[in-house]
């Protein structure tokens, strides 16, 4: 296990820095810098040349880059260009935001999604074929549906024509009633789609298990049906539904910068728009790094939780 931590840890290392890598170079691609989106198009040359040289734009693209990388060694994020303001301080503020946004979307979906899998693999064992598609296949059309049109629908209904949950407003953990309604929407916005698609994941995992011969010694035991596929099933399955669960959780953080925009939640998505929007160089790097940060634990947890899960598990 330790060795294993090692390794996990060298190759979490490398990914990050070559993520950084890309990233750096990748933004300075784009057309514009933030200079160009501070000044705007009524600067005279110099001018612009000078603002260039304050916030370090002029620099050979190897010495930005030496720099950002000694920066990041001393966990130093510095300041955005545009506002000034420590960007570790504003990750603080909404860093917990998304995390939060996430979490909740995943325990939402795994407590819907596993129980509604399981029964159609346990309808499709007993033959009701009938109810087993058209579990599956509401599953498929949901699935298919854009995010941001979910969003723009749940928004009209529940929001603007029923007025029962908010579509906009501040969010402070000091009103834990106001939150959780102010962040119901987005969470059933990106809740929809891993619903879907887990509930597919488990329906063919639990079905491949219930043809084992100790599913079938269970039943001849005379273990209820039921209680075969989700004591005895369900946990043997359970190695592609954990799977699955990190890499949405993964695809959860990309799926909350549109989400957050739409619903103007105060989290790392907007901050990471904001930033692309102003060729905000470092506060656009340190977002992306710390998005391939979490990504890279939450897949170092998704292989702890293979070892608890099935012990004959070798790392």
């Amino acid at each position: 296990m330790v060795l294993y931590s090692v390794k996990k840890l060298a190759q979490m290392l490398l990914t990050l820095l070559g993520v950084i890598t890309l990233v750096f170079f990748a933004l300075r691609l784009i057309p514009g810098d933030a200079a160009s989106a501070l000044a705007g198009d009524h600067l005279s040359a110099a001018a612009m040349a000078e603002l260039r040289e304050k916030l370090g734009l002029n620099q050979p693209l190897w010495q930005q880059y030496l720099q950002y990388l000694g920066h990041l060694f001393q966990l130093d994020f510095g300041n955005t260009i545009t506002t000034s303001l420590s960007i570790k301080g504003l990750l603080s503020k909404s860093l917990p935001i998304t995390v939060l946004i996430a979490i909740c979307t995943v325990v939402f979906s795994v407590a819907i999604a596993i129980p509604l899998g399981t029964l159609a693999a346990y309808l499709a064992n007993r033959g009701k074929k009938m109810l087993d598609n058209a579990l599956m296949w509401l599953a498929m059309v949901v699935d298919l549906m854009p995010s941001f049109w979910m969003a723009l629908l749940l928004m009209l209904l529940l929001s603007l024509s029923l007025h029962l949950l908010p579509a906009t407003g501040p969010i402070s953990f000091d009103r834990p009633e106001f939150m959780l309604r102010r962040m119901a929407l987005p969470i059933a916005v990106l809740s929809i789609s891993q619903i879907a698609s887990l509930a597919r994941i488990t329906r063919t995992s639990v079905l491949e298990v219930l043809n084992e011969d100790y599913v079938k010694t269970a039943r001849a035991l005379g273990t209820p049906s039921l209680a075969v596929v989700f004591r005895h099933a369900l946990r043997n399955a359970a190695l592609p539904i954990v799977t699955v669960v990190g890499l949405n959780f993964g695809h959860l953080l990309n799926g909350t910068v549109i989400t957050e925009f739409i619903f103007s939640i105060p989290g790392v998505g907007t901050l990471l728009v904001n930033g692309i929007n102003s060729r905000d160089y470092p506060l656009v790097q340190n977002v992306i790094l710390v998005y391939a940060a979490l990504f890279i634990l939450v897949n170092i947890l998704t292989d702890l939780v293979y070892k608890k899960l099935d012990p004959r598990v070798q790392f």
